[in-house]
């Protein structure tokens, strides 16, 4: 299978690679073109192997690299094992139900196979993500590599840098904000949420913990025909045994549907229904619900993919390749 060329991607999206800071610009398209050539095909073909097995992957292995890059930059420390003197980030709360482990384990392997110790357990993780929505029937875009793993994986800084899914709009932009991202790339990229499950006690306070209009467990700004539904899928706060779909119909599928949930205050996610709270996230939420801008969200969503996989990274001679994701060298 051939490797998709940059040249083939639009010229915007190679112009948001290039404008970046000191540390982000050691990144470079073709970075490994003398190392291991073969670098993007190779995950490809693993990639293509992995979701046509498991359709349903595609949006967990998107989230494991957000859950990455929001954690100490995009360093695969999301991926490291706890040890016995310290709880990585894989087991704080919010990512115990991320998922694609083995996954990230198998292309590994499968570098490590063709090119021993040269591609960063980061790099592998940005390409899987990118073609996990290309899969998927999302965009494309070119990832500049030469990221480096990190050596360090808190548990503790999970709990508190990641977005969480009670989130307001103040909250998400003063997170975002810390990393680099604009009010924009909060609303594009929670277009993320058009492919992937949740579980129950993500959302279930909005069904009977809230306290709306008159004392009402129903959170009001959820529609209440959908709660409805939910509740029959949802028993209770604490259940764990039903996964429900982020976008209803096509959760394997990236495209705009999700957009048009959200306007219809049907969000699973609290984070989801407060883009309707803030005009510039709303009108973008409204205009892409149309389906009529389906181009530009894809357009808008390569580039903010683009921002997110620069977010602090590892270049030069700091940090290590790691050989296997899950442990140190």
């Amino acid at each position: 299978m051939a490797t998709i060329s940059p040249l083939m991607l639009p010229l915007a999206l190679l112009a948001v690679l290039a404008a970046s800071s000191a540390a982000v610009a050691q990144l470079e398209i073709g970075f490994y073109s003398k190392t291991c050539p073969q670098v993007e095909e190779i995950v490809r073909e693993e990639m293509v192997k992995i979701i046509a097995a498991a359709p349903s992957l595609a949006g967990p292995l998107l989230r494991l690299h957000f859950h990455d890059c929001f954690v100490n930059g995009c360093d695969a420390s999301v991926l490291l094992e706890s040890t016995e003197g310290n709880v990585a980030e894989k087991d704080a709360k919010p990512n115990k139900s991320l998922r694609g482990f083995g996954s990230v384990e198998r292309v590994k392997a499968k570098l490590e196979a063709a090119c021993p110790g040269v591609v960063s357990c980061a790099d592998v993780l940005t390409l899987m993500s990118r073609d996990a929505v290309v899969l998927a029937k999302g965009p494309n875009w070119p990832v500049a590599l030469g990221r480096r793993d990190g050596r360090a994986s808190s548990a503790m800084e999970a709990s508190h840098e990641l977005p969480p899914a009670y989130g307001d709009i103040p909250l998400l932009v003063k997170i975002f904000a810390s990393k680099g991202l604009n009010l924009k790339d909060l609303v594009v990229l929670s277009g993320a949420h058009t492919l992937g499950t949740a579980h129950c006690p993500s959302y279930a306070d909005r069904l009977y913990n809230a306290t709306g209009e008159g004392g009402a467990s129903l959170d009001p700004s959820l529609d209440s025909e959908y709660a409805d539904k939910m509740r029959l899928k949802c028993k209770s706060l604490n259940d764990r045994s039903m996964l429900s779909e982020m976008d209803p119909g096509s959760y394997k599928t990236f495209d705009t549907s999700y957009y048009g949930h959200v306007a219809k205050r049907r969000g699973l996610f609290r984070s989801d229904a407060a883009l309707l709270t803030d005009a510039t996230t709303r009108d973008y939420v409204q205009r892409v619900a149309t389906g009529k801008f389906d181009a530009e969200f894809f357009k808008d969503f390569s580039e903010s993919m683009i921002k997110m996989g620069n977010v602090g990274v590892l270049t030069g001679a700091e940090g290590e390749i790691r050989k296997k994701c899950y442990v140190l060298n």
